[in-house]
């Protein structure tokens, strides 16, 4: 793979995003509480925009390469690990939401590292995961910013987070079962 393929715009704002973990450790552990979660939570929107910005050039531009199809996921699952994590650890969700969100991540992880041994080839993100990735990143930077969690919209933002986590888990397990199945026909 040349250089030109791994280092083009969309692809750097992937980089970009991945690592946006640094402040956003910085934040969670070197600030009050209070700021740690709205420079968490600008963090989080920057990272949003660079989100939609890299797919969007990648398409435009016609930047679409088997590394940005692993770099673009792996930026947005860390980050939100990340932040997770410290919620978590701050008892700021529920443990069950924690464990939902890693183990569909490693799941997710773990079985694309597998099918892209077997097909030589990297299966692209679709609609339903980025869905999933914007319902947990929304619930995440509500929670951030303190929104009351028995409000109506947190609510049914937080239990389509939770509907979308096993959907998008259950359409990567089919696409991947149809992408092997066609591999050996």
């Amino acid at each position: 793979m040349s250089g030109k393929k791994i280092f083009n715009s969309s692809n750097s704002l992937s980089f970009i995003r991945l690592l946006l973990v640094i402040p956003a450790w910085f934040a969670f552990n070197n600030f009050d509480e209070n700021l740690a979660r709205y420079s968490v939570a600008a963090i989080g929107i920057f990272a949003a925009i660079t989100d939609i910005l890299d797919g969007y050039l990648a398409r435009k531009l016609n930047q679409i390469t088997e590394f940005g199809k692993v770099i673009d996921p792996l930026a947005d699952k860390v980050l939100i690990v990340f932040v997770v994590l410290n919620l978590f650890l701050l008892g700021e969700i529920p443990d069950y939401y924690f464990y939902m969100i890693v183990v569909r991540d490693v799941l997710i992880l773990t079985g694309g590292l597998i099918v892209s041994k077997k097909l030589g080839k990297v299966l692209p993100s679709d609609y339903i995961g980025k869905a999933t990735v914007l319902a947990i990143a929304f619930t995440l930077l509500m929670i951030l910013i303190n929104i009351d969690r028995q409000s109506t919209p947190y609510l049914i933002l937080y239990y389509l987070s939770i509907i979308l986590i096993f959907v998008s888990l259950g359409n990567y397990i089919i696409k991947a079962i149809k992408a092997l199945s066609q591999k050996t026909q």
